[in-house]
């Protein structure tokens, strides 16, 4: 096959782009210039569009003896993932922007390109597996600790039948670095990226401010006592409890927490912590990235979590965060066959129809609460090892 890998600068992308060559297929790289003013960004292997990151893809490139391109992507970068970011903060919510890249920039932008020049596929260094059985799905890595699955839930199956993923199936990043160094790729030790790429210094709220503008308003408990005052309710988040600059301590002397943002009325509500612990959540923009077939699991005996065998429904909210049960599920205006699903325990069922176009929203109960949940946030649903939808949290709340 003719194969495009991303070469991101990093040690993932050239040991999956040098396993694609190991494969016979016939590669070529690129290096997707994300930002306008590279020198902002990041530098010492921190983020993912630095000088450094470049120089390092193409000597990648060199080593494994491929032809290297570099993709001036700035402007769509800007406009689907920066904007976005701000827009989304305005509106009082909590994106995430590494999922909106890997949705628009790094698979769609990306695999839209190569189709048009010829490509068969595409290859990266994401951490996620991909197999087809009756059609392709979505699983995650074998490694737990180094799973990308949740960032590219966003993807449709015609996507998953594009992509490649080498690294899905290793063992541990150790692996992976010691391929690099024995491959002499030069990137062995590099660190891994983190942090939002686009905000050079990590200060998320003075981008903000400088984005949004000042705008004081009003920190308030739950029953709308004034506390304090903010300069602008986009530079908070729900379960921030440092910063908050309220003198009065609460009558208990316990801390407080951000609850939620108020754009329309400019408030910042704050309470206690057990009131961030939730189980009841609505979510939207519903998209399936496969059906779910597994049939009526009360009849099958439970596996353990993380195992191919797991037929458990689970939900997950960040990244990196701890695989959730699911104890009911409802579907509303979308593409399913009887829209719920109830079960006990980690035995659940739900029966759907694959469709790709989305829409519709969903609703689930977790087995148990879990804290900080905020609106914009990533809802991936699994079942088990294998990701059945993606949908955007609006509400969270306890039950």
């Amino acid at each position: 096959m003719r194969v495009l890998a991303a070469l991101s600068g990093g040690v993932d992308s050239a040991v999956a782009a040098a396993r694609a060559v190991d494969a016979g297929h016939e590669v070529t790289a690129v290096h997707m210039a994300l930002s306008s003013n590279p020198q902002s960004c990041r530098v010492g292997a921190r983020g993912c569009c630095s000088l450094e990151d470049s120089v390092d893809a193409a000597r990648a490139a060199e080593v494994l003896g491929i032809p290297y391109y570099v993709w001036d992507l700035a402007e769509e970068f800007e406009q689907t993932v920066v904007e976005d970011f701000v827009e989304q903060y305005r509106m009082g919510r909590t994106p995430n922007p590494c999922v909106r890249c890997n949705e628009f920039v790094k698979f769609r932008e990306l695999a839209m390109r190569a189709k048009a020049l010829g490509f068969d596929a595409v290859c990266t260094g994401h951490y996620a597996r991909i197999e087809n059985h009756n059609g392709y799905q979505l699983l995650r890595a074998r490694d737990l600790d180094k799973d990308q699955s949740y960032v590219l839930a966003v993807m449709g199956s015609e996507e998953l039948a594009r992509v490649i993923l080498p690294l899905g199936d290793v063992g541990s990043k150790d692996e992976v670095r010691a391929e690099a160094a024995e491959r002499g790729l030069g990137v062995s030790q590099k660190p891994d990226s983190y942090d939002i790429c686009f905000i050079p210094d990590g200060d998320t709220q003075g981008f903000l401010r400088a984005k949004l503008g000042e705008s004081a308003g009003d920190i308030v408990d739950v029953e709308g006592n004034v506390l304090g005052q903010h300069r602008g309710y986009f530079e908070y988040t729900v379960g921030q409890r440092k910063g908050l600059g309220i003198d009065r301590p609460a009558a208990d002397g316990k801390p407080r927490y951000v609850l939620e943002t108020r754009p329309q009325s400019n408030q910042v509500v704050v309470g206690p912590s057990t009131l961030l612990s939730v189980n009841d959540i609505e979510a939207g923009e519903l998209v399936w990235l496969a059906a779910d077939d597994a049939g009526d699991v009360r009849t099958l005996k439970p596996h353990a979590m993380g195992t191919d065998g797991d037929e458990a429904l689970y939900a997950q909210m960040r990244a990196h965060g701890k695989p959730q049960l699911i104890e009911e599920l409802t579907v509303t205006d979308g593409p399913l066959v009887g829209g719920t699903a109830s079960a006990s325990g980690t035995e659940k069922t739900r029966q759907a129809n694959r469709n790709e176009t989305g829409g519709g929203n969903v609703r689930i109960k977790l087995s148990e609460t879990v804290r900080g949940i905020a609106a914009g946030q990533s809802l991936v649903i699994y079942r088990g090892n294998r990701i059945l939808a993606h949908s955007v949290i609006n509400t969270a709340s306890r039950s």
